[in-house]
């Protein structure tokens, strides 16, 4: 059991997201940096799917009710158990009692732990997912409050670690990125709109290094940059979108969809961000300056199957420094299109 002391209302319990249901209206939701709750979960012997906790407001802190393993990923914040500094990425043994405080971020936007065998909510169509904007999944469809405890899953708290615990360098699971890279490049394919948007819109789109605004969330990104024009006037029915769509409303100020973008809108396409990216989106702050690079399917493809050996690997190395033996968990996978 886990209670939380100190947080913020959009810190929520968070797995890989709830695929299969875009065409009957519900979102994929989910962590917005999935390979950092799948690294989380594996660096303890989870299978890379358990519910953890995704943390974007700061500082955060909980008390551990039992003895239990855990591991922070994501944003490089301060990360400390009791009076121990931990560095990021990283697993840990804690004592029934001991708390842990995540402080801001040096890096990124948002942390996520891992715990036990994972937290123990009921599943909502197959998954443990909180989704704020329609209220449903998670702890009670919401976010999380101080006083509020977590159960666990059964099983997983006895995982043995050396002596300091175990972490790993995210570097081959970031494709190289620098952690404080500015402006950070995202890889995008064009869409279905992208040949509408004029010769300048285009040169603009890629050339821009464009800022987030304050009105950036789960749903989405908004930019702020040039106005980009259309060459013609578009009237689109309401079509299926996904994370990573990036849109061009009137305004002509992009608006990337995320985790919980609704699942379908009228706006033209210019792109989409490729799945292998949008992780940087996810620790990209407010303020942050974003670059779009303009890739072809096969990258797009390369990328992912990086990303997803990056975390077979995780697994494997992880499994053998962890004292216990227990045998590698393979991360289970899903596109963001399925």
């Amino acid at each position: 059991m886990i209670e939380i002391l100190s947080t913020g209302a959009v810190n929520s319990v968070q797995d890989l997201g709830r695929p299969g249901f875009l065409d009957v209206g519900v979102g994929w939701s989910g962590a917005m940096d999935t390979p950092a709750l799948s690294a989380a979960n594996l660096l303890i012997g989870n299978e890379a799917n358990a519910a953890g906790i995704e943390v974007s407001l700061f500082p955060f802190r909980l008390r551990f009710l039992c003895d239990m393993t855990f591991a922070v990923t994501g944003a490089d914040c301060a990360v400390t158990l009791g009076d121990r500094t931990l560095p990021s990425w990283w697993a840990e043994a804690a004592r029934a009692g001991d708390t842990l405080t995540l402080g801001l971020p040096r890096a990124g936007a948002r942390a996520y732990l891992a715990a036990g065998a994972g937290l123990d909510v009921p599943q909502v169509l197959g998954s443990r997912a909180t989704d704020l904007k329609s209220g449903f999944g998670g702890l009670q469809g919401r976010g999380l409050n101080r006083g509020d405890t977590l159960p666990l899953m059964e099983g997983g708290r006895s995982v043995a670690l050396p002596v300091g615990g175990i972490g790993i360098d995210p570097k081959d699971l970031r494709d190289g990125a620098a952690p404080n890279e500015s402006p950070i490049a995202l890889r995008v394919l064009p869409s279905a709109e992208y040949l509408t948007f004029t010769d300048a819109a285009l040169e603009a789109f890629f050339s821009t290094a464009w800022s987030v605004s304050n009105e950036a969330n789960r749903m989405g990104y908004r930019l702020i940059g040039p106005e980009l024009a259309l060459t013609r006037k578009l009237e689109l029915f309401s079509h299926g979108i996904m994370p990573g769509t990036v849109q061009v409303p009137p305004s002509g100020q992009p608006i990337i969809q995320l985790a919980e973008a609704n699942t379908c809108g009228g706006y033209p396409k210019i792109a989409n961000v490729i799945e292998a990216d949008l992780w940087r989106l996810a620790q990209a702050p407010v303020g942050a300056h974003l670059k779009f690079v303009r890739i072809d399917r096969p990258e797009a493809v390369a990328a992912i199957v990086r990303q997803r050996r990056a975390l077979d690997d995780i697994a494997t190395l992880a499994s053998l420094a962890r004292k216990d033996g227990s045998s590698v968990r393979r991360p289970t996978y899903h596109m963001s299109g399925e």
